[in-house]
């Protein structure tokens, strides 16, 4: 540690993101990336927007991004969303990040499951916010009374992450419900995978104003190389990340970034075809994984939780690693015998198939 540094610096401990290793001819499937090329009209935005001779880039972008925030309420048109209910940011962490800050920091400890999403400790690390941790039940499901207690707030992924598991709607509501005078933050960063009859959280965001809902342009719309995330909630809760995001940075998404998300937030058709392509690949490796001895927990995600009872986790990711497949495994209690697998195109899905019946 640097003499240098601050107290906060000195009492941080860092997110730590999925390896990015720059080998070739690797099958990938850590940080669940899209397998499939976001949309060709998203591609052709950035284009424009760039022109002959990249002179748009001399001028800052919108700092409140209005063409992202129309083209996300025209989207959620039928839940009766309008732009006054939308944010926008850099990625969904900062997204997640501001809601900390703006919504989440109060005198009582929020709450949020035991096995998530590993950045929610760090956000409450680097802000002072105060959490309790509310265990998941042996099938690791959220349970809906256990969150109905007093708190500064609540916070979880759905689907689950990295669990994959899926928080039915009306369950979702009965924490929101039951929690009227506290922030429920519902994390769905996943949503587009879960299937034609999972309705998001969305849904819900005009008669609950204690909700928030952030979604990511990263995983179902294959822009995670973008950074562009978005909640939606009602005005007042808008207005708490608005202040906390221009009192930290006016210009979070540059001008590629809302010319790419808004083409592709508006190229319907392009989201439905790679998301249905992503879970009947999803279904078909349970399936196969099945008949190799796997016990998969029920996912609605593009990413698959998997243990095999008879081979360590961590000596399964090693094999696969020497034959250049790279999946996740987390080192953490309850889970620390699974790894977390993205599902890839049908090509990478084979290949990985055949290294764990070679392995097995």
């Amino acid at each position: 540690m640097s003499k240098y540094w601050s107290a906060v610096a000195r009492g941080l401990t860092p997110y730590v993101p999925g390896e990015q290793p720059k080998l070739n001819k690797l099958v990938k499937l850590n940080t669940n990336e899209n397998p499939y090329p976001p949309s060709p009209h998203a591609v052709a935005a950035l284009r424009d927007e760039l022109g002959d001779d990249g002179g748009s880039l001399r001028l800052y972008p919108d700092p409140n991004a209005d063409r992202l925030k129309a083209a996300v309420a025209h989207h959620f048109a039928g839940f009766g969303i309008t732009p006054a209910q939308v944010f926008v940011g850099n990625g969904s962490d900062e997204v997640l990040a501001h809601a900390f800050q703006g919504l989440l920091k109060h005198d009582r400890p929020i709450l949020y499951p035991d096995i998530t999403y590993s950045f929610y400790p760090v956000y409450c690390g680097l802000y002072g916010v105060d959490y309790n941790q509310v265990a998941l039940n042996e099938r690791f499901e959220l349970v809906v009374e256990d969150y109905l207690r007093p708190n500064g707030g609540i916070i979880f992924p759905n689907p689950n992450a990295p669990t994959g598991c899926l928080l039915p709607l009306d369950a979702v509501e009965r924490v929101v419900a039951g929690n009227p005078d506290s922030v429920v933050v519902v994390d769905e960063a996943y949503i587009d995978f879960g299937g034609e009859t999972i309705p998001t959280a969305i849904a819900l965001v005009s008669r609950y104003p204690n909700l928030l809902v952030v979604q990511t342009l990263s995983k179902s719309r294959s822009l995670a190389g973008l950074r562009v995330g978005f909640a939606v909630g009602h005005p007042d809760s808008i207005d708490a990340l608005e202040r906390v995001k221009n009192s930290f940075n006016s210009y979070p998404l540059d001008r590629l970034a809302i010319a790419g998300a808004v083409a592709a937030m508006e190229d319907a058709a392009h989201f439905d075809a790679t998301r249905r392509a992503v879970m009947q690949s999803r279904e078909a490796l349970v399936a196969e994984m099945g008949k190799l001895g796997f016990d998969i927990l029920p996912s609605a995600a593009n990413f698959i939780f998997a243990r095999h009872p008879q081979h360590a986790a961590g000596t399964l990711a090693a094999a696969l690693r020497e034959r250049s497949i790279i999946v996740r495994h987390f080192k953490l209690p309850r889970i620390e015998q699974f790894l977390r697998i993205t599902i890839g195109t049908d090509a990478q899905c084979m290949a990985l198939l055949a290294a764990l019946r070679e392995i097995l």
